[in-house]
């Protein structure tokens, strides 16, 4: 097992280095006669472009994805659809110092004690630009599940410690951090702006929200639908923690506290998040997720060289300060990619049932 998939019965593959040729993905399992076509995908991709925002890494990638296979006619037709996105703004002369080098807080360490051997450039396949083909493959998913109704949004629940206090969705896309407090937003890119004169980084909280999807999806011990949506947001490199529902809170409640009371027009509250014991219950399903600090930065900091020799390090190049709010859409398109490979194995249950 190599780790590069993901999913039963809609299953994601993803290939490709942050300074290589291209990245991409490969979905096996999406059902047949759902309209597909790269502009689809294309949009999703274009939120977490590079270049964006003043606190996002200057490097100019277009990001534009080609389908392969898998449709015909603008129309997946159940076969595999292999995706691409070509790197185009590459620039490894400023990572030639960081070869024998390993970076602070990145995957250099791991990566050549695992396989005595590492990309050097820009991280190789440990990098953030990864996650491009994990948007690429996770906009055919919200595909599958907006058919059954079930939408999900994910927004800056905290940045810098500046904590979103009102909640307004309709606020998300008027301020560039995708914030649903405007004034928390206008503090958080001051701590953006000190950060990035201080040559340092931040960490965040996104928050994610399903709407619409129905009871019954999930599996019992150990593909429990919370299970596989904290596995799939902890695979993204930045993700230190997850959170559904109450959460850590819960810990500090009463059983009468923390269960969540039915009545006959549903649930009273919804500290469960929308799953209990590992199957979605109807509610909506509210999931945080601790993103750390970007772990390449200006600051020079202690390390070692590739023979155990001490040094420093002052990390130049084309670097975002936060990845917020790029990682806004990789987590969308982990929680849809969960979302399609559940609701298609409970169909297949439902259609059991019939027979």
């Amino acid at each position: 097992m190599s780790g590069n998939s993901m999913g039963v019965l809609f299953r994601v593959t993803t290939w490709g280095e942050s300074h290589g040729k291209a990245l991409g993905a490969v979905v096996d399992g999406c059902p047949p006669h759902i309209d597909l076509t790269e502009s689809d995908i294309q949009a999703e991709l274009t939120k977490r472009r590079p270049g964006q925002h003043n606190s996002a890494s200057p490097r100019k990638e277009e990001d534009v994805v080609e389908i392969l296979s898998g449709t015909f006619e603008g129309k997946t037709t159940g076969t595999p659809i292999s995706l691409i996105i070509k790197n185009k703004d590459v620039d490894s002369a400023a990572y030639e110092d960081l070869k024998d080098i390993f970076r602070p807080g990145h995957g250099d360490f791991t990566y050549a004690r695992k396989y005595g051997i590492r990309d050097h450039r820009g991280g190789g396949r440990a990098s953030g630009r990864e996650t491009v083909a994990r948007v690429a493959a996770g906009a055919i998913a919200k595909k599958v599940i907006f058919r059954e109704g079930i939408e999900v949004i994910a927004y800056t629940q905290e940045l810098g410690g500046v904590a979103a206090g009102q909640i307004s969705l309709a606020e998300i896309a008027n301020n560039p951090l995708l914030c649903p407090d405007r004034k928390a937003a206008q503090r958080m890119e001051q701590k953006l702006k000190a950060a990035r004169e201080g040559g340092d980084s931040l960490g965040g909280i996104v928050a994610i929200r399903v709407r619409g999807c129905p009871p019954g999806l999930g599996e019992p011990v150990f593909d429990k639908i919370d299970a596989d949506l904290a596995k799939a947001l902890m695979s993204i490199g930045t993700v230190k923690g997850v959170e559904i529902g109450a959460g850590f809170q819960a810990a500090g409640m009463t059983g009468s506290q923390c269960n969540d009371p039915i009545t006959p027009e549903g649930f009273a509250t919804n500290h469960a998040g929308g799953i209990l014991a590992g199957i979605t219950n109807g509610n909506e399903i509210v999931i945080r997720v601790a993103c750390k600090p970007i772990s390449s930065i200006v600051k020079t900091q202690q390390t070692i060289d590739i023979n155990g020799n001490p040094t420093t390090v002052s990390i130049r190049g084309r670097h975002d300060v936060s990845v917020i709010p790029r990682i806004i859409p990789v987590c969308e398109a982990m929680v849809s990619i969960v979302l399609a490979d559940h609701l298609l194995r409970q169909q297949a249950v439902v259609s059991a049932e019939r027979r």
